[in-house]
This record gives C-alpha cells, structure tokens and sequence, in this order.
C-alpha cells in the first residue's frame, strides 16, 4: 500500500484527517506521517526523516527553504489558527475577556495543560504570556506539559484535577473528545498564526503530495477548514 509520508503541527491533524478519505479515492494513498510541535517537526525533516510534505508555520516553511529542505514555489497558505482556552467537557467555561480575566482565570486554575513550551508554537505563546502577566513564577508548579497539543488536550480530558485548564491551538481542542473550546485568547494576549504547507525537496511521491496541498488550501474545503478550526486568512503566492 502506497502513502504519503507528512510532518506536521499538530494544528492540521483534524483537518488532514478529514481529508484522508478524499485523498484516498483521489490517489489511491494513504497518509503517514507525524503530527506535533512544530520546532520538533522542522527538526526531524532536517535530519532525514523521510517526508513528501510538510505541513508547519508560515515562519518555519520559509526557513526551511531558505536551507533548500522545502520546493519554494510549493508553499501556500493554510489559514489562520488561533490560540485558545479550554475546559474538560461539562466543566464551567472559562472566560476571559481581557488580559485582567484571563489571570484570573488562570490563577483560578490547579491545573494548566499545555504543549511543549519550547518547541510548539501555543506552547511558546503560552509561556510568553504568562511572564506578561506576571504569573509565570506563581503557575509554574501548576504547568501540565506535553509533547504537542493535541496530547495535552486529551490528558485534560482524562484530568482528576479540580478546576484544569488547557492552552494551545484552536484546532487541537476541537478535534479532541472531552474537551471544550472556550474561545480564542483575549486582546493584548492572542495569536493567530499562519499554516502553511510545502511539499519537500527529496519527496519520493511530488505529485501526490502536491494533490494534498490542493485539497487542503482549496475553495471547495474552505467550510471543512471552518469546522476544523481555521479562521479566514489570504492565501500567499508562492515565494519566489
């Protein structure tokens, strides 16, 4: 059985997932691969994980062509991803308007579940804002982290904790049974951030991989990328 082999954010999983069976009819593969944090997916395509496609941030993408790791003229835009609160399934929501309330809502918190703060791309937002609040010190014991979101998601899912909170892509807490979304993070606190996909340059399968890249960035799947989680956002043209 033939498959595309991915590296990916984590951001994209819900929606390369409910891509898959399309792409199957269409080609005749299936896609393999990995998702997680971002930084850690950059790394393994540049030490020789086999990849035809890379699905990672606008930043990174540029990067990696910059190191010729990446077809240049292959990279388009996604959408747009926000970082998001949420809450096991059934708890109280948590809501935060405004810088002001989301510490609070933190500080209210025993439990704050969030990905690899070194290396995802919510995992890095989340740390900066806690030090822009000034809480970093108070919730540092308070931090649940995991390799990727979507981990992080699922273990808030299963948490005995009294009032656990998560952090991470929008996307991520959609696409994970037991969770709920709260809402994008306030003024002053957000972040959107801008997927992209490329196809890279030792792709064994470029046409197969270059057929994912049209369906995941086409009109036609502009409701399903809605659903998954991606907000409106332009589509680049290529780099040249």
């Amino acid at each position: 059985m033939s498959s595309l082999n991915l590296l990916s954010g984590g951001a994209a999983q819900g929606l390369v997932g409910s891509l898959a069976p399309t792409f199957k009819a269409d080609t005749g593969f299936d896609i393999a691969g990995e998702f997680g944090a971002v930084g850690v997916m950059a790394d393994k395509l540049r030490k020789g994980t086999p990849a035809d496609i890379v699905i990672l941030t606008a930043a990174l993408l540029a990067k990696l062509a910059h190191e010729k790791l990446v077809v240049v003229t292959s990279i388009a835009d996604v959408g747009l991803v926000e970082t998001a609160l949420a809450v096991r399934a059934g708890d109280s929501p948590a809501v935060a308007k405004d810088a002001a309330s989301l510490r609070e809502v933190l500080l209210a918190s025993d439990a704050i579940f969030v990905p690899d703060t070194k290396a995802s791309t919510a995992g890095i937002h989340v740390a900066n804002v806690l030090r822009q609040l000034a809480v970093a010190d108070e919730l540092a014991a308070r931090l649940r982290i995991f390799p990727n979101g979507a981990t992080a998601m699922r273990e808030l899912a299963a948490s005995k904790a009294r009032r656990p909170i998560g952090c991470t892509q929008s996307t991520e807490i959609i696409s994970t049974e037991g969770v709920t979304l709260c809402g994008s993070l306030p003024e002053g606190c957000e972040l959107a951030t801008m997927y992209t996909a490329g196809i890279t340059t030792a792709a064994a399968h470029p046409q197969q991989a270059q057929h994912l890249i049209d369906l995941l960035i086409g009109d036609g799947q502009r409701e399903l990328r809605k659903r998954a989680g991606f907000i409106s956002g332009p589509i680049r043209p290529p780099l040249l």
